[in-house]
């Protein structure tokens, strides 16, 4: 059983709470009212006012980089599966799954906001992009690995997780598009 969580972000700034019932219902609040609440959410007071839909952060973010709106929403996919509080093993947070080096780089202040991950993670991937002359597969080769290992290598690093990821996200581009 599922449910939607929708909420205007000028009516409210607050933490949100969540539980799952033994019924597998979720519960949200930003008033918890016992332990079985669980931190969720974080709502930033940095939000212009006014509610954002994640297509429209998607769409401005991609257009003031120069990047194709499919590609953003296929890394995005690859990276977190859209989820604003994924966290790697290796420490890479949020949407686009910036590690803490390329999110003070990009001065995302809170990767787990999406709009601040967003919009650091479309000017590393352009910023990639630039970086090996539009070549996609090396730009996404080094947002994964990093730029110093595409270099390295003198190109696709031998990493099985870094092809995996290159073919992977040039699939959901495909069918972003």
């Amino acid at each position: 059983m599922g449910g939607i969580l929708s909420f205007d972000a000028t009516a409210c700034r607050a933490d949100i709470y969540r539980y799952v019932d033994s019924h597998g219902v979720m519960h949200f609040t930003n008033t918890p009212t016992n332990s079985r609440y669980s931190f969720y959410l974080k709502e930033s007071p940095t939000k212009r006012p006014g509610p954002k839909s994640l297509d429209d952060i998607i769409e401005r973010y991609a257009v003031a980089n120069r990047l194709e709106k499919a590609l953003v929403r296929a890394v995005i996919k690859a990276e977190s599966d859209y989820n604003p509080r994924a966290v790697s093993r290796k420490g890479a947070k949020g949407m686009m799954q910036l590690v803490p080096e390329t999110a003070r780089e990009m001065k995302v202040s809170d990767p787990f906001d999406p709009e601040d991950n967003i919009r650091g993670g479309t000017r590393y991937l352009r910023k990639m992009l630039d970086l090996f002359n539009g070549n996609l597969d090396l730009a996404l080769a080094a947002y994964n690995a990093g730029p110093g290992a595409v270099r390295r290598h003198g190109g696709i690093p031998p990493y099985a997780e870094t092809r995996q990821y290159v073919q992977r996200v040039k699939r959901f581009l495909q069918s972003y598009r």
